[in-house]
């Protein structure tokens, strides 16, 4: 440790594991902040920032920080960060890569489950005092095809608890895992043919400039007429006009949903009435509110991450990542050049 304490600035942290993250950090000089980057209270001698998905860390905060050395992000997304910036000034950006491939993988089974037996209908209905199911049919699971988009560590672990339901799977992956599909025991496919062949689609892949509305007007058409979409990763991979248009039609039954794009605009509707944004935003907020008002959809607050025993994973190798830097040893790097596989 250096003889100087380095200051480590902290941003959406959550407040009951303030003091676990605190008992951690010894020989640190640390603000723990519980809500989103606030230009006008950053201490500009921070030498380390950690930052969970709600706080932007973009050319101002870099602007600002002239000491910042080290980034780690208090999750496994990292679309937050102006990474290319990070990049030129050689300040490494590290993530949580594993801590919620149950958890998030539970959430996006508990979506599909809540649109499929209409749990929230049925239960608004009963505690309205209207004890009566008709009109609240389901569908079963059993037999029926999921396909899953991105089969990392969240889509593998929905694949096994898929396979518990006694599903068919179908997975797309740009870089398909033939030993995982052999073990789970399930099909790669096309993005197309999945789409088109899936009853259930559960989107698992990152946010990046690739993946943006990898679900929008033109392939939209493609899923099978009354396929459930669920999405806990990020609101961007689905195009919000496009999903709108294919509820209106049904050609999607029912979309569960953790994530919307541009999801601050509906936590903090004021920033649309400061004006401070352009008509874009304005449409995609007027097009998320609409279509968390549909009949058909399930929307959750970016919450499939947010269990206890998650967060306190989170915090775990977030510290890890800041004392393994200090030492020398640069872990979960998302700006280091990505190896390439070998062939076997």
């Amino acid at each position: 440790m250096p003889k100087n304490k380095m200051r480590v600035a902290f941003f959406g942290v959550w407040p009951e594991m303030k003091e676990y993250l605190r008992s951690k950090m010894s020989g640190f000089h640390c603000s723990i902040n519980d809500g989103k980057i606030d230009l006008k209270k950053i201490d500009p001698k921070t030498d380390i920032l950690a930052v969970f998905v709600d706080s932007q860390v973009d050319k101002e905060v870099f602007e600002k920080l002239p000491r910042l050395k080290f980034i780690t992000v208090l999750s496994t997304g990292y679309d937050n960060v102006d990474v290319n910036i990070a990049k030129k000034k050689k300040i490494p950006v590290c993530n949580v890569p594993s801590y919620g491939e149950n958890t998030v993988a539970e959430h996006a089974m508990a979506l599909l489950l809540g649109l499929t037996r209409k749990l929230f209908l049925s239960v608004k209905r009963v505690k309205e005092s209207v004890y009566d199911f008709h009109g609240l049919r389901g569908v079963d699971l059993k037999e029926k095809t999921i396909g899953v988009i991105g089969t990392g560590r969240i889509g593998a672990h929905l694949i096994k608890m898929a396979k518990g339901f006694e599903m068919n799977v179908l997975g797309y992956d740009p870089f398909p895992n033939k030993e995982l599909a052999k073990k789970l025991n399930f099909k790669y496919a096309s993005l197309n043919e999945l789409l088109s062949n899936s009853d259930f689609i559960s989107l698992h892949v990152p946010l990046l400039p690739s993946t943006l509305h990898m679900i929008n007007k033109k392939n939209i058409n493609k899923i099978k007429k009354g396929a459930y979409i669920i999405n806990t990763a990020r609101g961007g991979l689905i195009e919000p006009e496009a999903l709108l248009k294919a509820l209106e039609s049904e050609q999607i039954a029912g979309a569960g949903l953790d994530v919307l794009e541009d999801e601050g605009f509906v936590q903090e509707e004021e920033k649309i009435i400061s004006g401070k944004v352009n008509a874009l935003q304005i449409k995609t907020n007027l097009m998320n509110n609409i279509i968390i008002d549909h009949p058909n959809t399930i929307v959750t607050p970016h919450n499939a991450f947010n269990s206890s025993e998650a967060l306190q994973r989170i915090i775990n190798v977030t510290v890890d990542n800041i004392k393994s830097f200090v030492k020398g040893e640069i872990k979960n790097d998302v700006t280091a050049p990505k190896q390439k596989a070998k062939k076997k």
